[in-house]
């Protein structure tokens, strides 16, 4: 089983790993290792930089009893040589049960499923999908607000760019939820997607500005990376700022979520207010990874 795109998972699936998340929580608080995937070997191949997917998998893989090879930087393979993504991913998959790949290049984590032998997960595939941050994400909102059918859900920031909206939009929408999409207008959520959320009964709401009263704000960073004009990024860069200031405006519930790394768009001192649920968020990276690496490798 691979997992690529949260696009076409079925809620079925998307509960099926939640559960198992909540199972792997109490391991993932305790810290300390079982033999689930005692033997087994996880590979992560990173061609773009990461801090918390990459260490989450590796963490989980760890307590899960397995081990990790892998490499962070492509110029340290021999990728730097010219090889193929297709012969990387031959040649990787006779070292480990799973590969885990993050690549600056849509389609990158699809194409390397059709050369495996062994699950493929992707790790984040330039502005296009990150489905283990959308199920973590899910698990998130699952956990602090209890539910997730009958919630509004404003996603605000770089919409055009940012693999972790695409992801959690089309996973939310297997729920009964609505949505606000807050952008500047050169970085709204891109048209084929909004059509394909239309297209299943999706209320969506588009505006500039960010919506403070809904269940659930998440933010993203504004992608200096992804941008082809260094003067767009500049011109939207600063477009939405979350400060104490702001947080006056927001709704009493609204829990306030973010993928992070983080730039200017949340102030530190927002850090402290019971309804940023950002830190929290990026620890139960572990267990929903441990609940999905058990699912491929142990088919639990």
């Amino acid at each position: 089983m691979d997992i690529i795109s949260t696009r076409n998972m079925s809620r079925d699936f998307i509960e099926d790993v939640l559960e198992k998340t909540k199972k792997m929580e109490t391991i993932a608080k305790a810290k300390k290792q079982v033999d689930m995937l005692k033997g087994k070997t996880l590979a992560t191949l990173f061609f773009e930089p990461s801090t918390r997917t990459k260490l989450s998998f590796m963490a989980a893989m760890n307590l899960l009893g397995g081990t990790v090879v892998g490499f962070d930087d492509p110029r340290t393979s021999s990728v730097k040589k010219g090889e193929t993504l297709a012969d990387t991913i031959r040649v990787v998959e006779g070292y480990a049960n799973a590969i885990v790949i993050r690549h600056p290049n849509e389609g990158a984590a699809a194409l390397a499923a059709k050369f495996s032998e062994v699950p493929i997960i992707n790790g984040g595939d330039g502005s296009n999908q990150h489905p283990t941050q959308a199920l973590l994400d899910m698990y998130t909102i699952l956990k602090e607000k209890g539910k997730l059918d009958g919630l509004k859900v404003t996603l605000a920031g770089d919409l055009k760019y940012g693999r972790t909206v695409h992801s959690l939009a089309y996973a939310l929408s297997k729920f009964d939820v609505s949505f606000v999409f807050a952008s500047p207008p050169s970085l709204r959520m891109p048209r084929w997607i909004v059509s394909d959320l239309k297209s299943s009964g999706i209320s969506i709401k588009e505006i500039d500005s960010i919506e403070v009263k809904s269940d659930v704000l998440y933010l993203t960073r504004i992608q200096k990376e992804r941008f082809p004009d260094i003067e767009e990024y500049q011109r939207v860069s600063s477009a939405y700022i979350l400060d104490e200031e702001t947080l006056k405006e927001l709704g009493e519930e609204t829990m306030i979520m973010h993928p992070l790394p983080r730039v200017n768009e949340i102030s530190p001192g927002v850090d402290n207010d019971r309804r940023a649920k950002y830190f929290v968020q990026s620890f139960y990276g572990v267990p929903t990874r441990m609940a999905l690496l058990a699912m491929v490798m142990a088919d639990i």
